[in-house]
């Protein structure tokens, strides 16, 4: 293997170690992917990784004031745009993620909304509804996105199959960064500075309060759970362990109160994420509480 092969492979390479490095639920899960779809989610993370170190602490302990790590970002983005473009880039994260952008098919229309949120994370320090629906689009919704044009790469579907799977992706991704959002919760205040869930104030967080936003995340994962089984065989296993760890984080959530919640970091011990592991290969995606009111005149 030599030239642009080798480097290539090289790339690949390093993409794949930052998720080892993170990530121990999605280096667990993405073992789960057929190789070719895992290297491309690989490459996907990566990205997303670096750029989240820019604006979560390392470039801040580097010496970076914000201004500088949004030229940062800002050159980060850049470069991944020009290396859609042409095929190469002298950053090997970047051009890992470049070559997956152009086997998939997807490009700055999934980028730019990234990069946007992560540059709010440089200067807002709480959210509305609409910068919060915005800032969750950007920094997970389209991710999830970038990881399902994976999935369907040589597969063909109808548009309204499509369009279902977009939804299913995009809302397992906002349930994935609304879980880290309330079990850091106390942490992202503390030590960051910022407050994502509107109208939530850490100093007054309630069981109420904790119970809403619990039954919204698990509405996002009852609707993405259900077209799984609808995913290429490829990327299916891998995709129900994912949501069947986040699941499974959100009930211990809720069974945590919420004056515990600001104060210890909830996170699913390692036999119970085996447990999860095993029905996950064998095909099972986990079920989830349904919040919804019963129609009217519904038998109880």
């Amino acid at each position: 293997m030599t030239g642009l092969s080798l480097y290539d492979a090289t790339a690949d390479g390093t993409a794949s170690g930052v998720i080892r490095r993170y990530s121990t639920s999605f280096g667990l899960a993405s073992r789960l992917l057929g190789p070719a779809v895992r290297q491309h989610v690989e490459n996907v993370y990566a990205l997303v990784r670096v750029a989240d170190e820019v604006v979560d602490g390392p470039a801040t302990e580097a010496g970076l004031t914000a201004d500088e790590s949004r030229r940062c970002l800002d050159e980060l983005e850049a470069e991944t745009e020009r290396a859609m473009a042409q095929g190469f880039s002298a950053n090997l994260v970047v051009h890992a993620f470049a070559r997956t952008a152009r086997a998939t098919g997807f490009g700055p229309e999934l980028t730019r909304p990234f990069f946007e949120s992560m540059r709010a994370d440089l200067s807002a320090s709480e959210h509305d509804q609409e910068s919060f629906d915005r800032y969750v689009h950007g920094s997970a919704e389209v991710v999830g996105l970038m990881c399902l044009r994976a999935f369907l790469t040589g597969h063909s579907y109808p548009e309204s199959t499509r369009a279902l799977l977009d939804e299913g992706a995009t809302r397992l991704g906002a349930a994935f960064q609304k879980v880290n959002f309330l079990r850091d919760l106390a942490a992202d205040f503390e030590h960051l500075g910022r407050s994502y869930f509107p109208g939530v104030d850490v100093t007054t967080f309630d069981e109420a309060t904790k119970l809403r936003l619990v039954a919204d995340i698990d509405d996002d994962l009852r609707v993405s759970g259900e077209v799984i089984p609808v995913l290429p065989a490829s990327s299916r296993r891998a995709v129900a362990l994912a949501h069947g760890l986040f699941a499974e984080l959100n009930r211990r959530l809720e069974a945590t109160p919420a004056s515990s919640l600001i104060r210890a970091r909830v996170r699913v011990p390692d036999p119970v994420k085996v447990r999860i592991a095993l029905q996950a290969t064998a095909g099972r995606v986990a079920s989830v509480p349904d919040h919804r009111p019963p129609p009217p005149g519904a038998s109880l």
